[in-house]
């Protein structure tokens, strides 16, 4: 039985940590429905859209929540009616499995 993207661990990455070859991508990315890869620098990114401020807002605290608890820290864009999201690996210089497992966890 294999564990679920959302269910595995976040570890810890230092400078110089590897990111994911393209193959690796590829097969990371059909289990995050939603997101889209984008390059320069590797990264997925997600957005939602809502008819308020407020609803906006819920969904950045939550992913603030999730984000703390991982030690991973998205970059969030967000504003009346929108929440963007951006995951990659300052450290790997690119995308790690652990921006996928964030992505899953947010959805």
């Amino acid at each position: 039985m294999t564990t679920s993207l959302a269910d595995r661990p976040c570890v810890a990455c230092r400078k110089g940590t590897p990111k994911l070859d393209p193959d690796a991508i590829a097969a990371l990315l059909p289990q995050v429905p939603g997101w889209q890869l984008l390059h320069e620098p590797d990264r997925v990114e997600r957005e939602w859209k809502f008819p308020d401020f407020a609803e906006a807002f819920a969904l950045v605290d939550r992913i603030a929540e999730l984000a703390e608890a991982a030690d991973h820290h998205p970059d969030i864009g967000f504003g009346w009616g929108y929440v963007r999201v951006s995951l990659h690996t300052h450290a790997a210089g690119g995308l790690h499995e652990n921006d996928f497992i964030l992505a899953a966890r947010i959805g």
